[in-house]
């Protein structure tokens, strides 16, 4: 028995509305573009990231490489691009900081910046080279400190790659270093101590010097109150207390400072006889000036024979005694 044949029935399409298509075209068009800007720089962040995580998966011979491209994302500033993206690691969302950009590295803020600081001091050759040596951080921080000669010496010797003259060079340079900072350090010790020494002497002349000025002029004012024969008085008890004290500095002072160099001679056989003249002169010198400045003769009065040996002395002890 034949099977009655079937028809299928065709159901019209609905009528497009070609109005409301463009709009959402439109519409797609313009997110496009504004999510094409957008991408840009998310695309050169990511790039860079990607990188840089690709290089820390080769950390024993590529650490320079991943540190640059690090500097270069620090310096430009690019990590802000990453603003707005989901952090893998949490549900919260990137507001683009420097932090954030080493976070997603799974390094802190503080190594990435201390691996920057030292590619600039050293330069990629040289810290690679010294990586493939295993030095540490540690020692890396030293060399940083070393004076600009030095570490120029230092990296020559990391680029030879020969570590063991390499650590002998670092610890020799090191060693001098130090050695220098101490010596610096003694040196402006010892400046110091000879400004403050002569802060004291220059504050103790300035005291005595004032002091000195207001004895000069009490003794004005005293002197300018007396009658005639008072100031002559006290003109002369000034000169003859300001005399003794002068000889007492010759006998308690110059004396036995002679007396210590002729022990000294008796003892060790030394010749200070051209010394303790030259003290002497200079006394007698000093001495000398006044006298012949002011035309005083070498005794009390023209007779230089003792008051005792003279002719009137009988005269003059009796006057005496009557006096007292």
């Amino acid at each position: 028995m034949a099977r009655k044949s079937s028809t299928t029935e065709i159901q019209p399409m609905p009528e497009i509305n070609s109005q409301a298509f463009q709009e959402d075209a439109t519409a797609l068009t313009v997110l496009g573009d504004i999510a094409q800007g957008m991408q840009e720089e998310r695309d050169l962040v990511n790039q860079l990231l990607g990188q840089a995580q690709m290089a820390g998966a080769f950390e024993d011979f590529s650490r320079t490489v991943r540190t640059s491209k690090l500097a270069y994302v620090k310096e430009t500033k690019l990590y802000r691009a990453i603003a707005g993206k989901k952090n893998p690691h949490g549900a919260e969302i990137l507001s683009g900081t420097w932090e954030e950009f080493c976070n997603l590295l799974g390094r802190s803020v503080d190594q990435v910046d201390r691996d920057i600081a030292n590619l600039r001091a050293f330069g990629e050759e040289a810290l690679e080279s010294m990586s493939r040596m295993g030095i540490g951080y540690r020692e890396l921080r030293q060399y940083r400190k070393l004076p600009e000669d030095q570490k120029t010496a230092l990296l020559e010797a990391a680029k030879s790659g020969d570590k063991d003259a390499f650590v002998e060079l670092a610890e020799e340079l090191i060693a001098k270093s130090a050695k220098d900072k101490e010596a610096l350090a003694q040196q402006l010790d010892n400046v110091n101590a000879d400004y403050e020494a002569q802060s004291q002497v220059l504050a103790d002349t300035s005291s005595k010097l004032q002091d000195t000025k207001l004895e000069l002029e009490k003794t004005r004012r005293l002197v300018a109150a007396r009658t005639a024969d008072e100031k002559v008085i006290a003109i002369r008890e000034e000169a003859t207390k300001l005399a003794t004290e002068a000889e007492a500095a010759v006998v308690c002072k110059l004396r036995p400072a002679v007396e210590a160099l002729v022990a000294h001679a008796d003892e060790d056989g030394a010749d200070h006889r051209a010394v303790i003249a030259g003290l002497l002169a200079q006394v007698e010198r000093a001495v000398s000036s006044i006298r012949v400045e002011y035309g005083i003769p070498s005794t009390p009065d023209s007779d230089a024979t003792p008051e005792w040996m003279r002719e009137d002395a009988d005269t003059q002890v009796a006057q005496s005694l009557a006096r007292a």
